[in-house]
């Protein structure tokens, strides 16, 4: 695998790992007020575990913009392996977060005083998805060019 072709699937993965963590915070977090990334402790505990997990989700996506601002400024962008480190980082955290952070460390539940299985099921089937379909076109071989007479 070439350079370009590695560090577009690295981008595309910081950039969906920072693209769910944003997401999460400001849907789940701040708009919806569903949990914190901490709900063990004391409130002030929750809003700067918070605080921390938007400066992680932020500090991803800029890095991802910053590798992926060099890769077309040396014209190495493989679009393909970009959108497919997108998806598998994407889908990764998705699983990670519903998997160790909810069900495995308990560190919060995606709602509270709700039938938590369905969520459960929807959240962790859509990160499925998206890691199956990222690590799909990661994998896929590239097509060769039939050579032109």
């Amino acid at each position: 695998m070439s350079s370009g072709a590695r560090r577009s699937a690295g981008a595309g993965v910081l950039g969906g790992v920072g693209l769910a963590a944003f997401l999460d915070e400001v849907v789940f977090h701040q708009l919806l007020h569903w949990h914190h990334f901490y709900d063990r402790g004391t409130p002030a505990a929750a809003l700067v575990s918070d605080g921390l997990f938007h400066a992680f989700g932020w500090v991803a996506v800029v890095a991802s913009l910053f590798t992926y601002a060099d890769l077309q400024r040396r014209g190495d962008t493989v679009r393909r392996r970009l959108v497919g480190g997108v998806l598998a980082g994407w889908g990764g955290f998705q699983l990670y977060d519903g998997l160790v952070q909810h069900k495995l460390l308990g560190l919060h539940q995606i709602r509270y005083g709700v039938d938590l299985l369905g969520y459960d099921v929807a959240w962790n089937v859509a990160g499925g998805v998206g890691l199956v379909a990222g690590l799909l076109l990661l994998t896929r071989p590239s097509r060769v060019r039939p050579a032109t007479a």
